[in-house]
């Protein structure tokens, strides 16, 4: 993390006594951790498999990501924010989300900036030099967190973040080997062969880390392995003398597997129709949550295209403006590449127009941050389209949801996470009813334009449905998203079992 903005308010800031209240000193739990050699070398899918597996095995498993840098996430039971990666992974050992899971959360807001959320609510935005000085109280929220939980499960199941041989980044660790040294846990350290140079990023980590982290690695794991394992095998066998440690497995390259990304857009489609509906995400800086259109990436009947900068908006039935981290600079972005020119055309031929909560407000006449929340005080002009203006508020809303939509009562529920608070003539004609007797969001009158702050709407098979045939598309094959992702948890499981030295991972557990 560089270069992030100074805190603007170290009242805000809570202190290592208060976020420690409640912890226990009894460690009861087994705690395994899994480390990459890189970003993006399957820690949280790894992490995802193993709550899974352990689940199978009848026993009680809880996930944990001490700090996590992402822009998706999710709402949780006791109505705070983690990590999107988190929720999914308590989904694979039947748990519902919960703060403890990940309690410190980084929220970059632009180039300069990030917000940092502990136990689930925004405290403040700071610099890298302040997060480095704040990150020992940061601690004391990670292991009052890991205490709790390993309280409670008999085994916590903890992902790392980035790589624990970044050596600018080692002073201070809370989210590698400074956690693990700090609960005494053992690792496991994973890597991506479809990368290239597999060897020297596991070797080359190893011999970074001290000797006392050197010792706490049990064993590796290798990640999207392609071809013929016999190929593989003196590089395995080279690997262990030349270490001292076991090769715990080697894990194959699969291509249609789906979770959902902390952070990167995944574009791989599903085989699709004859007929599709087109559908366009125009691609923000700041993009947030874009994980709500994997149900339309895996949709049999949609073309879902994410447009870069630079590119132009083709035709298309439906353009979605998705959440924002920076909603102001955001609509800075999409006006210098002429996306809001793209979009009136794509209005002027009778298109349709989605907004998801940071898209909502864009829908709108006026976004106000008096506040500098985002970025410096001051007010945008929103698109226009609808009659609303939206002023960003210190109090985030966050709660998980259910009602139904304005189009064929369908029934939804999703999750809200957002500071504005928007208000005009066009919420009259709201999008949503919700269960608890609110409205959400705003519809145009002539139905071509639909704006909602509910995340996760695409995952609700009637919803859906609803949703893609306002867009144009005749007849619907509804698809249960829940159901697929639950498919792929469990065949993540199953790679554990054929692949991995599941006799050590239990050891590793405490089995």
């Amino acid at each position: 993390m560089t270069g992030l903005i100074a805190p603007s308010a170290t009242s805000m800031v809570p202190s290592a006594t208060s976020m420690v209240q409640g912890a226990t000193s009894m460690v009861q739990g087994a705690t395994l951790m899994v480390q990459g050699t890189t970003s993006d070398a399957g820690k949280s899918t790894l992490v995802t498999a193993l709550c899974r597996w352990v689940t199978r095995q009848g026993v009680r498993v809880v996930p944990f990501k001490p700090q996590n840098m992402a822009l998706n996430s999710a709402v949780t039971a006791d109505g705070g924010e983690i990590g999107r990666a988190q929720a999914v992974q308590a989904q694979a050992a039947n748990l519902e989300p919960h703060t403890d899971m990940n309690p410190v959360l980084l929220k970059p807001n632009s180039d300069t900036g990030a917000q940092v959320i502990i136990h689930g609510r925004a405290v403040t935005t700071m610099n890298a030099v302040a997060y480095h000085d704040y990150k020992a109280i940061a601690m004391q929220a990670v292991l009052a967190s890991h205490a709790r939980l390993s309280a409670a499960y008999p085994v916590v199941m903890v992902e790392g973040a980035g790589s624990p041989a970044e050596i600018n980044l080692r002073a201070g660790d809370i989210a590698n080997m400074g956690f693990a040294e700090a609960v005494d846990c053992p690792v496991v350290l994973i890597a991506d062969i479809n990368r290239g140079g597999v060897f020297a990023h596991l070797v080359g980590t190893l011999e970074l880390l001290s000797p006392s982290e050197q010792a706490r690695v049990k064993g590796f794991i290798i990640n999207r392995f392609r071809g013929d394992i016999a190929l593989l095998q003196s590089g395995l066998d080279w690997l262990e003398a030349r270490t001292g440690k076991p090769v715990i497995g080697v894990l194959p390259y699969v291509m249609d597997l789906h979770l959902e990304a902390e952070d990167g857009i995944d574009q791989r489609q599903t085989d699709k129709a004859d007929q599709v509906l087109k559908v366009l995400v125009p691609v923000l800086p700041r993009i947030s949550n874009h994980t709500d259109f994997d149900p339309l990436r895996l949709h049999p009947q949609v073309d879902l295209q994410f447009i870069g900068p630079g590119q132009t908006i083709p035709p298309a039935d439906l353009i979605i403006l998705p959440g924002s981290k920076s909603v102001r600079s955001d609509l800075a972005y999409l006006r210098a590449n002429g996306w809001d020119r793209a979009i009136t055309r794509h209005l002027r031929y009778g298109g349709k127009v989605l907004g998801i909560c940071g898209g909502l407000q864009m829908l709108g006449e006026q976004v106000h941050d008096p506040l500098g929340l985002e970025g410096a005080p001051g007010s945008s002009a929103g698109l226009g389209l609808l009659a609303f203006d939206t002023q960003l508020e210190a109090e985030k809303q966050l709660r998980n949801v259910r009602g139904h939509l304005a189009l064929e009562n369908a029934a939804v529920s999703g999750y809200e996470i957002h500071a504005g608070v928007t208000t005009g003539p066009a919420l009259e004609n709201a999008a949503v009813q919700l269960d608890d007797g609110r409205c959400d969001g705003a519809q145009s009158v002539d139905g071509q334009i639909f704006g909602t702050y509910l995340h996760g709407l695409f995952e609700s098979p009637a919803a859906c449905s609803a949703l893609l045939r306002w867009a144009g598309l005749q007849e619907v094959q509804e698809v249960d998203y829940h159901a697929l992702r639950e498919r792929d948890i469990e065949r993540l499981a199953d790679l554990v079992e054929k692949h991995l030295d599941t006799r050590l991972l239990r050891e590793l557990c405490g089995l």
